[in-house]
C-alpha cells in the first residue's frame, strides 16, 4: 500500500475540546450530607436526585475558568458565580482522588435507582461508571501523561485559547487575568513530571525531543504568534467597547503573552531537557512496572468498552478480515485458492489483503465526490442523510480556515464543541495545508460536520439532557460515533456502490492495523521491528512511516481504540438490533435510538436503546 494513502490516517487525531482535563477526572462535589437526605423520603427521588446532579455539575465545571467558560455561556443562570480565573488544581495525590470518588460514589447510591426515571437511571449508571474509573486510576496517577504527543498541554492551551470566546468585557478581563496563571500552571506540570521521573516513569528521549520541538515551534512564531492575531479579531468583535479600549486591550494581551505564556513554555523546555535521559522505558506501557494493567484500565476508560484488551482484540481481527474479505470479493481476489498448509495459506491471505489494500489505494487516487466548497459539502451531506438519520434541529454552522503559522501543528480538522446554552453556535476548522484530496474532505466533513460530530452533539442537546452529561466524555461513544459516520459517508458520494465499497472497507482495515498495532505495542509488547513485520504482512513496506506510527502510538496509548473500537461497538450494536428486529429493521430507528441515549459507556447504551426504540422511557 502506498505510503501516502497511510498518512490520510492522522486525520483520526482529531482536536475536538470542550474541557481541558489533564489527570483523573477528581469531582468537586456536595457530599450526601449537604443534599438534606438523599434517598431517605421527603422529595421525589428523580427531584432530588437532579439536585444532585445540579451540585455536581456545579462544582465541577466551576473548578476552573477553561471549562466554566467552554460549557456555559450564561453561568449565572445556572446559579454559578464565576471564580477568580484559574487553571484548576492538580492533583496528584492518589488518597484525595480516591477518597473524592469513593465519597462521592456513596452519595451516589443513596438513591434507589428503581425509583429513578429512564433518563436518571442513565445518568446514574454514567456517574457509577466515572466513579469507579476515578478510583481505580487513583493508583496509576503516575502514569498519565499531560505532555502528551497528540493532545498535550503544551500543543492544547494555545489552540483553546484561541478559541476563548469573549461574550463581553468581563470575559476579556477573565482571559487575560487566565494567562497571568499560565506559569503556575506549568510549573505544577513541571513537578509532576519530576516526581514520574524519580519514579522511574518519565517519558523516552525520543518523546522528550518531540515535545522540545512542539514547544519550540510555539515560541518561534515569534510576533506572528496567533495568540496575538486571535486575540485582535475576537476583541474587534465586542460590542460595547470603544476603540481605544479595543487597543488597550490588544496591547495587555501582547505583553501578557510576552510576560507569562513565552517563559511558561520556556520553562517547560528547560525542564524536560533537564529530565531528557531519566526515562527507562522506549517501548510500550507493558514494559513499566503495572504498564500492562494501566493500559487495560486506560482503555476501559478511553472506550467505554466492557470488552477486556484480548476481547478487542479479537473483535479487531474479525472486522479486518470481514472487511477484507468484502474487498477481495468486489475485487475478484480470491485468498490461498489452492494453498495446501496453513503457512501456504496464510502467506496467500496476507498477499490477498496487500492486493486488496493497493487496489483501494488507486481507487482513493480516481475518486471524485460532489462539491466545490466545504460549506457546499455539508448541505450536500445534511441533506443526504435525511433517509436514514433523524431531522436534526435547526443550528448555525461557521467554517473556519486554520491560521497558517497554526497549519503544522494542529489535525486537519476538528469540531469545537460549543457551550451547552449556546449550541446554535457550531464551528468547524479545517486545515487545507493537510486535505490531501476531495474524498478527504468530504469524509472528514462528515466525520466533523452530519451525520458526525455537529450533528450527533445537536440532535442530544436539543433533547434537554441533565447538564451533568456533557462534563463527560466518552471518547469511544463521541469518536466512534464520528468514525460510524464517516465510513458511512463514502456510500454517499456519487461513486459506483463497488467503488464505494473498496474506498470505505479499505479506510476501515487501515485504521483496524492502527488498533492492533496499539494492543500489540502496548500490551503484547511489540518492538519497533515487530510493528514493522506486522505492517509489511498487509503490504506496507515503507519503514520510516510504520516508525512514525510507532513513535505516534507510543506517545498515545490507546488513542485509537477510542476511534476503531468506538466504531466497532456501533456495528455490533447495530448488528443486535438487525438480529432482533430482522424484517422491521430500520436505520433510522437504531441511529435515533443510540443517539437519544447519548454518550455512555457502550454497555450503557445496549441497555437503553431498546427502551427509546420502544417508547418506554418514562
Amino acid at each position: 500500500m502506498k505510503s501516502e494513502n497511510l498518512k490520510r490516517v492522522k486525520r483520526l487525531d482529531k482536536f475536538k475540546k470542550k474541557h481541558l482535563s489533564l489527570l483523573v477526572l477528581v469531582f468537586n462535589l456536595v457530599i450526601c450530607a449537604a443534599l438534606s437526605g438523599c434517598g431517605s423520603g421527603g422529595k421525589d427521588e428523580n427531584e432530588k436526585f437532579e439536585k444532585y446532579t445540579r451540585e455536581v455539575f456545579s462544582g465541577e465545571v466551576a473548578a476552573d475558568t477553561i471549562t466554566l467558560h467552554y460549557t456555559l455561556k450564561e453561568p449565572g443562570d445556572y446559579g454559578i458565580e464565576e471564580p477568580e480565573a484559574t487553571y484548576g488544581n492538580f492533583e496528584t495525590d492518589p488518597d484525595i482522588i480516591r477518597a473524592a470518588a469513593e465519597n462521592t460514589r456513596q452519595a451516589l447510591e443513596g438513591f434507589s435507582y428503581e425509583e429513578l426515571n429512564t433518563e436518571n437511571r442513565i445518568t446514574y449508571d454514567i456517574l457509577s461508571f466515572e466513579f469507579k474509573m476515578a478510583e481505580r486510576s487513583a493508583d496509576y496517577i503516575m502514569y498519565e501523561e499531560p505532555l502528551g504527543l497528540v493532545s498535550g498541554v503544551q500543543t492544547q492551551i494555545p489552540v483553546v485559547l484561541s478559541e476563548y470566546q469573549f461574550y463581553d468585557r468581563d470575559d476579556i478581563d477573565s482571559y487575560l487575568a487566565l494567562l497571568k496563571k499560565t506559569g503556575e500552571y506549568f510549573d505544577d506540570i513541571i513537578v509532576f513530571e519530576r516526581e514520574k521521573s524519580a519514579e522511574g516513569l518519565f517519558m523516552s528521549d525520543d518523546a522528550a525531543d518531540a515535545v522540545i520541538e512542539q514547544c519550540q515551534a510555539f515560541l518561534d512564531m515569534g510576533d506572528g504568534n496567533y495568540l496575538y492575531s486571535t486575540f485582535a479579531d475576537r476583541v474587534i468583535e465586542v460590542e460595547g467597547l470603544s476603540e481605544k479600549e479595543k487597543s488597550d486591550y490588544i496591547q495587555d494581551n501582547a505583553l501578557m503573552v510576552k510576560d507569562y505564556i513565552i517563559p511558561a513554555y520556556e520553562a517547560l523546555i528547560a525542564a524536560v531537557n533537564e529530565l531528557k535521559g531519566t526515562g527507562q522505558n522506549t517501548q510500550g506501557l507493558m514494559y513499566l512496572p503495572e504498564g500492562k494493567e494501566y493500559y487495560e484500565l486506560s482503555v476501559k476508560r478511553q472506550t467505554g468498552s466492557d470488552r477486556t484488551v484480548e476481547e478487542m482484540e479479537d473483535l479487531t481481527r474479525r472486522q479486518i478480515t470481514d472487511d477484507l474479505e468484502t474487498m477481495e470479493q468486489v475485487l475478484g481476489i480470491t485468498p490461498g485458492e489452492d494453498l495446501e498448509t496453513e503457512e501456504e495459506t496464510e502467506k496467500g491471505t496476507g498477499e490477498a489483503a496487500a492486493e486488496a489494500l493497493n487496489a483501494a489505494a488507486e481507487a482513493v487516487e480516481a475518486a471524485a465526490v460532489p462539491g466545490e466548497s466545504a460549506e457546499m459539502i455539508l448541505s450536500y451531506l445534511e441533506e443526504g442523510i435525511q433517509a436514514a438519520f433523524p431531522e436534526p434541529p435547526d443550528t448555525a454552522l461557521e467554517v473556519k480556515y486554520v491560521p497558517e503559522e497554526m497549519e503544522e501543528h494542529l489535525s486537519p480538522a476538528f469540531y469545537m464543541i460549543p457551550a451547552i446554552d449556546n449550541a446554535e453556535e457550531n464551528v468547524i476548522y479545517l486545515n487545507q495545508s493537510q486535505m490531501g484530496d476531495d474524498l478527504t474532505l468530504f469524509t472528514t466533513l462528515a466525520h466533523e460536520g452530519y451525520p458526525g460530530h455537529l450533528y450527533q452533539t445537536i440532535y442530544f442537546e436539543s433533547l434537554d439532557p441533565d447538564p451533568i452529561r456533557s462534563i463527560f466524555s466518552f471518547g469511544g461513544y463521541v469518536e466512534g460515533w464520528a468514525t460510524y459516520a464517516e465510513m458511512g459517508s463514502y456510500y454517499l458520494t456519487p461513486l459506483p456502490k463497488q467503488q464505494a465499497t473498496i474506498l470505505q472497507k479499505n479506510a476501515s482495515v487501515i485504521l483496524g492495523l492502527y488498533a492492533l498495532a496499539d494492543m500489540g505495542i502496548h500490551y503484547e509488547g511489540w518492538s519497533r521491528m515487530d510493528t514493522i513485520s506486522f505492517f509489511s504482512s498487509y503490504g506496507i513496506t515503507d519503514a520510516a512511516v510504520v516508525e512514525r506510527i510507532y513513535d505516534l502510538i507510543i506517545g498515545s496509548p490507546g488513542n485509537y481504540l477510542k476511534y476503531y473500537i468506538g466504531y466497532v461497538e456501533f456495528l455490533e450494536l447495530k448488528k443486535d438490533w438487525i438480529e432482533e428486529k430482522q424484517e422491521t429493521f430500520s436505520q433510522k430507528e437504531f441511529h435515533e435510538a443510540v443517539l437519544s441515549v447519548g454518550p455512555a459507556p457502550f454497555e450503557t447504551v445496549r441497555d437503553y436503546m431498546w427502551k427509546f426504540a420502544e417508547g418506554e422511557q418514562e
